[in-house]
């Protein structure tokens, strides 16, 4: 196991493009929380010329599936979710400054090469790992479509949130890795 990175959001380009697949960091500040109704609603709204309700420029996506808090906590488990669900409206998120997305599995090759242009980077979190995750969560908060429940697009403050680069700027997939290594054996 390497060097553990720390990185605080937003990203600046030149830091998004130094993390290399493999990379362990551990993410403190803001990250936006949205999934795949979220993602529609602010690609609808781009098609119809309007703004996002928050500026992307530098941030990170958590493609996370909250649960209520339980008394004195800011969150309930935190898990990551598939983050396929999000690949036919992430190109278009990408292209407005995003710099970094957290879930779990593969992209598509749509993604990546928006990843590849703009300079984002794919973060994976551990899947079944929702309850330690909520432990480096220090503030939840909905900021639009709050209608959505669970699905709205909302904000936590994180503090050394651990993920692993999976995907970086270069195309450079560990998933894709992995598979290559094992089917060697």
């Amino acid at each position: 196991m390497g060097e553990i990175i720390r990185i605080t959001t937003p990203l600046s380009e030149a830091v998004s493009r130094s993390l290399v697949a493999g990379d362990n960091v551990l993410i403190t500040g803001k990250i936006f929380v949205a999934r795949d109704a979220a993602h529609k609603r602010m690609v609808e709204g781009l098609d119809a010329g309007k703004p996002l309700p928050v500026d992307l420029t530098g941030a990170i996506i958590y493609y996370m599936g909250p649960s209520p808090a339980r008394p004195g906590q800011a969150i309930g488990a935190a898990g990551p979710t598939t983050s396929g669900r999000m690949d036919k409206y992430a190109p278009r998120i990408i292209g407005c400054g995003l710099k970094g997305m957290l879930g779990k599995g593969q992209r598509s090759e749509a993604v990546v090469a928006a990843m590849k242009k703009y300079g984002c980077v794919y973060f994976a979190a551990i899947g079944g790992a929702g309850a330690l995750n909520s432990k480096r969560i220090k503030k939840y908060e909905v900021l639009a479509y709050s209608e959505l429940g669970p699905e709205a697009l909302s904000a936590i403050e994180v503090e050394d949130f651990p993920a692993t680069v999976v995907i970086d700027c270069e195309g450079n997939n560990q998933y894709l890795k992995g598979q290559a290594e094992y089917c060697e054996l």
